[in-house]
């Protein structure tokens, strides 16, 4: 009697457990409901784009296997026109950075209500235009920016922006993640942009959507406990070789948004499931929704209260200090983006490292983590500490099959 009682015991709480985790599941993953509001202001005539047809009439554009971590975020691996893409759709409209306490209160909008009916080509550019400099500051060549966002919106290429693309293309522009894959249209490490509808974009397929692991059903994942979970993530890894060529590339990326042709931004979440490669072990990034423009940031972040540094981060890597005679946030986030990676990077290179190569890669490392945005030449060192590592690396690889 006492054995089947806690048998029936262990039944019920491992079926609470995966009706709550389900229920989570349900919760993250809503791409129904993602498709529902779309293809409705679609079918309704207020937007448009090169994707909505396939996504609402003819039904060739579908969501597969659910990669989202927030419900109002949502991301799926999908087949476009029998081609393997990256689907993203927002569920509610972003109207600012997110930190922890709202910066502000938030407002009631309306979803895809600009550029409004009569907005002529010249006034939308004007609004784009606006955009960017409260973005980007007075950084690079924005009127160039501008009409490289016409011709991304120009979904249909019949070199005219209706009014349903111009409210697509408004709707993305709030996006980070779009911008920046804009503005790096031609880096190796940024995923392409297949086309959109209203704020739902597709990118191109990324093979393996995360630095490392291995991926099992949601109802295992349960029962295993995350120190083991993390221990078995560093066993299904690349060969190192490969392993030191996706580095290479994360640390490419670095470059491509350290000061590039429209300013600084700033990687604010660092973590291996943001980072993917493809099948010949290029870095490729899955999700880029909390690389921010500095100046942005810097706009949003001061004189923020505070009570401690605690109050003054985004997402999880980009941190300023707390001022304790003015209890304001400072403006100068304190670790930059090569420090980021080189930490996320330290476990993944060390491990299988060759052993005539290993102090010193686990010098230039630590030396690398050690990095300050207040160090005096900071960007040269930024600069020295990139290049030795990255040719640490090659020189290693240079010869091999993985190379």
């Amino acid at each position: 009697m006492k054995y089947l009682f806690f048998s029936w015991l262990v039944v019920f709480v491992g079926s609470w457990i995966i009706y709550v985790q389900y229920s989570t599941y349900t919760e993250l993953c809503r791409g129904k409901d993602c498709k529902k509001i779309i293809c409705d202001k679609y079918k309704t005539g207020v937007i448009d784009g090169p994707a909505c047809n396939s996504l609402c009439v003819t039904e060739t554009l579908y969501f597969g296997k659910c990669l989202s971590t927030k419900p109002n975020n949502q991301m799926y691996l999908g087949i476009w026109d029998n081609l393997p893409g990256v689907v993203k759709c927002q569920m509610e409209q972003a109207l600012h950075l997110d930190f922890g306490a709202e910066l502000e209160p938030r407002k009631e909008v309306v979803l895809f209500d600009k550029p409004t009916r009569g907005t002529t080509v010249q006034k939308f550019k004007e609004m784009v235009y606006s955009l960017f400099k409260a973005k980007l500051g007075d950084q690079g060549n924005l009127s160039e920016l501008v009409n490289l966002i016409l011709t991304v919106a120009d979904g249909d290429k019949d070199g005219q922006v209706s009014l349903g693309e111009a409210k697509s293309a408004w709707a993305l522009l709030q996006l980070n993640e779009f911008l920046l894959m804009v503005i790096l249209q031609d880096k190796e490490h940024t995923p392409k942009l297949m086309g959109f509808c209203g704020d739902l974009y597709v990118m191109e397929s990324i093979e393996y959507t995360s630095l490392y692991g291995i991926s099992l059903p949601w109802v295992i994942e349960l029962f295993i406990p995350s120190g083991f979970r993390r221990s078995m993530d560093q066993l299904f890894t690349p060969s190192w070789p490969r392993k030191a060529k996706i580095a290479i590339g994360l640390l490419e990326f670095v470059e491509d948004v350290f000061h590039g042709p429209y300013g600084n931004f700033l990687m604010c979440d660092t973590s291996a499931k943001n980072l993917g490669y493809n099948d010949k072990y290029d870095l490729k990034m899955v999700d880029m929704r909390k690389i921010v423009p500095e100046t942005n940031l810097k706009e949003l972040i001061k004189d923020r209260h505070c009570e401690s540094d605690l109050d003054c981060v985004y997402g999880t890597d980009c941190r300023t200090s707390c001022d304790q005679n003015t209890m304001r946030c400072t403006s100068e986030v304190i670790q930059p983006n090569l420090a980021k990676a080189c930490q996320l990077l330290k476990d993944y290179l060390l491990r299988g490292a060759p052993n005539e190569i290993r102090e010193e890669l686990e010098k230039q490392l630590y030396s690398c983590i050690a990095l300050k945005v207040t160090a005096n030449q900071m960007e040269m060192e930024h600069s020295l500490i990139l290049n030795n590592l990255k040719t640490l690396l090659w020189k290693k690889i240079s010869y091999t099959n993985d190379s």
